[in-house]
């Protein structure tokens, strides 16, 4: 029989929809992430988090203009939505169902170590208000609805920056207690981080962020990109003293750009004592190279709106197939089950007739599978993985209609079984087959 292909790694990213893509994102996520997308036995989820906007924009025209100005960005800067599955969180219902599931499995003890919430409450307590004062639940709960968005899809790694680690570490804990309680459903996720890039400081030496309002937009104009890279906080030291690269954020934001020639040579300019005027010129160029052919593609974008829907549609289409029938399956494990359904012992006790079935399932790998058991739960035939509950599902389907000739024609996706095991597997699926054609 023919041998599986090795399982692909799924990598999952997604970037909120609060405010205009800037440099930070786009590398610490953008191009990380699109660079991955390109690999070999990689699986990629990009998403746009416009629920997670909701918890700090209140502002409804710009959370769409944000959600046009990212997708865009996205597609710019190398995104292949043939090949990923891209997109809006919102279109995919099953995401706030996940999340409430996490939430009823993680004990709030967690939440309260939550570093964004954290911060929210030192920032009270430093004024002396209230720790929870302006804090709402959807702040206290972001870590949730961020597990919820990894796990739906059991992604293998996440691309984050060393200030979301946290946030995975929380998904794991999530997953590991729902698996305890109910089975094995979830893939631990891992942080993928790319150590070469540290989190990418912004025009006053913090954290680039649209929440500091110190960010320099990716897709600025040229002229707005030179004027911004002129306004980046600097020490005093003048033409001639040599400069610190250590804590310049200047030297930081060239370094996430620059190959390690470039580096160094910008390391020995400021150790000679270039000035900073002309350090900022050096950086202002070599991003500009970058962005400069990315640029155009980004502004036809914006000025297409329908395009960038339709792609988002087409994608919620690709992610919903995976997640509709997983969160069939967490909604049988947790109980929330047909009640006119009942399980195979109930009804061999009643002394009703118990036919042969099949059971489909998501493994720890992230592909699909499916088992075909007999009237007394036992195994007869085992799949090998796919990537897709519709290629399972379909597989299934032929085997159903076929009965036991399929089993020599389907050979290559099903797990070796003995003569006596094809005899039990062929018995059943001619049941089966005789059953889907009105024979019993």
């Amino acid at each position: 029989m023919a041998s599986s292909s090795p399982a692909p790694v799924r990598f999952l990213t997604g970037i909120t929809t609060s405010g205009t893509p800037h440099l930070g994102n786009y590398v610490g996520s953008v191009r990380h992430s699109v660079r991955f997308s390109r690999e070999k036995h990689v699986q990629s989820f990009y998403f746009l988090a416009d629920y997670h906007a909701l918890i700090k924009v209140d502002e409804p025209a710009r959370i769409q203009r944000s959600t046009l100005e990212i997708a865009a960005t996205w597609l710019a800067c190398g995104l292949d939505p043939e090949r990923v599955t891209f997109y809006r969180q919102s279109d995919i219902a099953e995401i706030p169902e996940l999340t409430w599931f996490l939430t009823c499995v993680t004990a709030k003890g967690v939440l309260n170590r939550a570093h964004a919430y954290k911060a929210s409450m030192d920032k009270n307590i430093a004024r002396g208000d209230d720790p929870d004062a302006d804090v709402n639940a959807g702040l206290f709960m972001y870590p949730v609805l961020m597990g919820a968005d990894i796990l739906m899809f059991n992604a293998h790694k996440v691309p984050v920056g060393r200030d979301q680690v946290q946030h995975i570490e929380m998904a794991r804990d999530m997953a590991q207690r729902f698996n305890h309680l109910y089975g094995e459903h979830f893939t631990l996720p891992e942080a993928e981080i790319d150590d070469a890039v540290a989190t990418l400081p912004g025009l006053d030496g913090r954290k680039m962020s649209k929440s500091y309002d110190n960010t320099i937009p990716l897709f600025a104009p040229r002229a707005q990109l030179q004027k911004l890279i002129a306004g980046i906080v600097t020490d005093s030291r003048a033409p001639g003293e040599p400069k610190d690269t250590e804590g310049s954020a200047l030297f930081q934001i060239y370094q996430a750009f620059a190959d390690a020639e470039e580096t160094q040579m910008l390391r020995r300019a400021f150790a000679e004592g270039i000035s900073w005027g002309d350090a900022k010129q050096i950086l202002f160029e070599r991003i500009d190279r970058e962005v400069a052919p990315m640029r155009e593609h980004y502004d036809a974008l914006l000025n297409d709106p329908a395009q960038i829907e339709q792609i988002l549609r087409a994608g919620a289409d690709k992610a919903r197939a995976l997640s509709r029938p997983f969160m069939a399956e967490l909604r049988q494990a947790v109980g929330l089950r047909n009640l006119a359904a009942r399980d195979k012992a109930a009804a061999r006790k009643a002394g009703k007739t118990v036919r042969p079935s099949f059971k489909q399932y998501r493994d720890k790998d992230g592909l699909f599978y499916f088992k075909l058991l007999d009237a007394n739960g036992v195994q007869l035939l085992q799949s090998v993985g796919f990537a897709s509950p519709q290629e399972a599902g379909r597989m299934i389907g032929t085997l159903r209609q076929q009965g036991g000739p399929a089993l020599s024609l389907l050979a290559a996706q099903l797990e070796p079984i003995d003569n006596e095991g094809v005899r039990a597997a062929s018995a059943a699926l001619e049941a089966l087959a005789a059953e889907a054609a009105g024979g019993s």
